[in-house]
């Protein structure tokens, strides 16, 4: 089975990768990755999401955890949690690919009721275990279905529905169980999160944020840490540092004109904070970045 989902991966993936090795599909929140070198080090606030690693190697680090896994594994992310990964194992005749789902509260909810199961806990947000045979099948399932669109629109639903269905049934069920919990801790969380995404160049004081989740701003500030290991302010902050960087690396936008377009009123404030999450400051990352992409193409 593990074979039979690379080379439909592999298939997918060489055909419809752009220029930074991704594959979207036309199922909302699946894609392919494709490498064919080791990558630089990435940084993400990712949404919750599997990721089945068929060929290659990765490394995942968020806070003091790092992962190291490769083919025949899944990484579990269960909240919005910023990582640090890099591409360890690739090469021009072996690449890397993976196949990337992000899991959908929507379609968990229901599934949960009806599978009666118990709520978990978001003890440790990301995780990695060998892939399990039915969620290989169920992703090979949907896989098959891409390049036919007549076939596409009647199963999309019911295939996305059932890799959810095994994922929850397996052993990474715990932890997406919560996502899809009304009211829980990280639900209410999660509408916080997905305001910071939706105005991240905007102020927000934690106020605001506190109320959209339904909480004071104490038990708020607690459970945001506990759930994305980040205060509302850094995790907006890393934010706005990820998107400058995309806006620079992928639209040659000046450094000005990214921090301006984040949300930073001062471009030396911006370097000085991009310069301590990055490492070096902007305009050196970027073109390091933009060599190394080259030396890999």
């Amino acid at each position: 089975m593990t074979q039979t989902l690379l080379e439909a991966v592999r298939r997918y993936a060489d055909a419809n990768a752009d220029d930074l090795g991704i594959a979207r599909t036309p199922v909302p929140g699946l894609s392919m990755i494709r490498a064919t070198a080791p990558s630089e080090l990435q940084y993400a606030i990712n949404r919750p999401l599997v990721a089945l690693v068929v060929q290659g190697g990765k490394r995942v680090t968020i806070g003091s955890q790092t992962f190291d896994f490769g083919a025949g594994d899944s990484l579990l992310i269960a909240a919005d949690v910023p990582t640090v990964s890099q591409i360890t194992r690739a090469n021009a005749g072996v690449p890397y690919y993976s196949f990337v789902f992000e899991l959908d509260p929507a379609v968990i909810k229901p599934l949960a009721v009806e599978m009666r199961t118990v709520q978990g806990s978001v003890d440790r947000p990301v995780r990695v275990d060998p892939t399990e045979a039915e969620v290989a099948e169920a992703a090979l399932r949907l896989l098959r279905v891409l390049d036919r669109p007549s076939v596409l629109p009647v199963l999309q639903e019911q295939l996305v529905r059932e890799l959810h269905f095994w994922l929850l049934a397996g052993r990474h069920g715990s932890a997406i169980r919560t996502l899809g919990v009304t009211d829980s801790h990280a639900q209410r969380i999660g509408k916080a999160v997905a305001l910071i995404r939706e105005c991240y160049d905007q102020p927000l004081g934690v106020e605001r944020l506190a109320e959209v989740a339904g909480m004071s701003v104490s038990s708020f500030h607690e459970h945001f840490r506990a759930i994305t290991s980040l205060s509302p302010l850094q995790f907006q902050k890393q934010l706005r540092l990820i998107e400058a960087r995309r806006m620079m690396l992928s639209e040659g936008q000046p450094v000005s004109n990214a921090a301006y377009a984040v949300g930073y009123e001062s471009v030396p404030q911006f370097t000085r904070e991009y310069g301590r999450m990055f490492g070096v400051p902007p305009v050196r990352d970027i073109k390091q970045a933009k060599n190394r992409i080259m030396h890999a193409a």
